[in-house]
């Protein structure tokens, strides 16, 4: 049973996909500091200083200053700013990764060009359809 486990974390799609959930979470790190650090203050200065992160509906009736009291106060609140931080994060994250499968198939496709030029080049050339028709031709001919 210990060998078996062995071969099934050695196969290749279980080494990709831990990789994957690595580097994706490594990834998810930048792409919030991305959202939190550089987008959401651009849409606040457009949208004249609201920070999204921050907007809420109250749901208790005791208004408080931020979402933040709201949290330590327990007070239930509709944190519909942090829904529209966390749309934005999906938004660019599946654009990110959009663009790596675009190139990694763009990639593909010229590496399996460039061996299928190299394949077409190795094959030694024969007649062509025009010099196989003159000697079929000259045979009849004779």
């Amino acid at each position: 049973m210990l060998n078996e486990f062995k071969a099934f974390i050695a196969k290749g799609n279980v080494v990709d996909l831990a990789v994957g959930i690595i580097i994706g979470a490594a990834f998810t790190a930048i792409v919030n500091s991305l959202v939190g650090d550089l987008i959401n203050p651009i849409i606040g200065l457009i949208t004249g200083g609201i920070d999204f992160s921050n907007l809420f509906i109250d749901l208790s009736g005791t208004n408080p200053a931020s979402l933040a009291a709201a949290k330590e106060a327990g007070a239930p609140v509709f944190a519909y700013g942090a829904f529209l931080t966390a749309v934005i994060n999906f938004l660019i994250i599946a654009w990110v990764v959009f663009l790596l499968v675009k190139a990694v198939n763009k990639l593909k496709a010229a590496t399996a060009k460039q061996e299928a030029a190299e394949a077409a080049a190795a094959v030694p050339a024969g007649p062509s359809e025009v010099d196989l028709l003159k000697d079929i031709l000259a045979a009849l001919r004779k």
